[in-house]
């Protein structure tokens, strides 16, 4: 180049001096590849290890971390953009909450959906609107794991926040049969098939809920009916037990007495409570102690009009496996009976009935 006239200036080279100047530079970066110091990356990753630390970029993720699972700085980053309340609005980070537990959903993931739509209740947005879909959705989830009566729930604040939403009512009735509250049914039924269009399930469910509810109510009469015999039976008894001047050891303390003040407290005459038979006698249980030989016998029905020694003979016409010297036969047999708190031993009759030892002061 020359200086005065600032002309770059070409020269002409011949094929030979070309070809001897790419030799040289050839020659030159050979040097400089040999002089580089020889040595292995040590600073990427194993072999055995790049798939696992690829899955922790977030771009490379098979699945979203686990609730506790250690995630990278940016995954940790990605988070705070989409759910730091500094960065996000209420109904911003309701609607990040909501995609979530739509993905989790999607997935068959009901608990964790469930946790998403939570979190997004709790933003507190002011879109009235979102805040339905958000009660609804968990309210499928809740569905998809039995939880009707958490279902249910979600549902009433979704129709609360949006009436006749059509998915809160078809579920909420749903609902309603699952746990056999036909009346609420029904009504949620014909509120849905009034304002929305025809839906041949909940078509269904009502007419079911009809018939069940027939069928419950019918119950419920026999149910009433059943108890108020009962009661009438129960009180004819008390009186019964009344009029004969029986004497009943109340423990609680108490001047009157009720039926369960009558029930046998040993197992083996539970189901035996004194009663009234077709001739209005009283029919009781009796238990039979042999201190001697530390033997028991259960007598469930001893008719009030039934002398003693009627039963003792019945109970050792055949002589009892434990009776070796056979000695409890009918003469020789000495009966007594414990008076009230058990203070005091009273001898029987063994000629009187049933029903005036019984009656016998104490």
């Amino acid at each position: 180049m020359s200086a005065e006239s600032g002309n770059l200036e070409k020269k002409d080279w011949t094929d030979a001096e070309r070809l001897k100047l790419a030799a040289k530079l050839d020659a030159e970066l050979d040097e400089y590849i040999n002089s580089l110091e020889k040595k292995s990356y040590d600073e990427g990753w194993s072999e055995d290890r790049w798939q696992e630390e690829m899955e922790k970029h977030p771009f490379f993720m098979q699945k979203p971390p686990e609730p506790g699972d250690e995630i990278s700085p940016l995954m940790e980053g990605l988070q705070q953009l989409k759910y730091g309340e500094d960065d996000n609005t209420p109904e911003e980070l309701a609607a990040n909450y909501k995609e979530d537990g739509n993905f989790n959903y999607k997935h068959r993931n009901y608990r964790l959906a469930i946790l998403s739509y939570t979190e997004g209740i709790k933003t507190k947005c002011k879109d009235e609107s979102l805040r339905a879909q958000l009660y609804n959705n968990r309210a499928a989830s809740h569905f998809m794991l039995k939880n009707y009566r958490s279902c249910l729930n979600d549902c009433k604040m979704a129709l609360k926040l949006q009436t006749n939403y059509p998915k809160a009512l078809s579920r909420a009735a749903m609902c309603c049969y699952l746990t056999k509250n036909f009346e609420d049914c029904i009504e949620l039924c014909n509120i849905y098939l009034t304002e929305h269009e025809f839906n041949s399930e909940l078509s269904k469910i009502l007419k079911n809920a009809t018939l069940e509810r027939k069928k419950q109510q019918r119950e419920m009469r026999l149910k009433e009916m059943k108890e108020k015999k009962e009661e009438k039976e129960e009180d004819t008894l008390i009186e019964a037990i009344k009029q004969r001047g029986i004497n009943i050891d109340l423990s609680n303390g108490h001047k009157s007495y009720e039926l369960k003040d009558l029930e046998p407290q040993i197992p083996q005459l539970a189901q035996h409570r004194v009663k009234l038979d077709k001739r209005q006698r009283l029919i009781w249980p009796v238990m039979i102690l042999y201190p001697e030989t530390m033997q028991t016998d259960f007598i469930q029905s001893f008719h009030e009009d039934t002398p003693f020694m009627d039963q003792l003979e019945e109970i050792f016409e055949v002589p009892p496996p434990w009776d070796i010297g056979q000695r409890y036969i009918v003469p020789n047999l000495n009966v007594y009976f414990e008076g009230i708190n058990k203070a005091s031993v009273h001898k029987v009759d063994i000629s009187r009935t049933l029903g005036t030892i019984i009656k016998q002061k104490q």
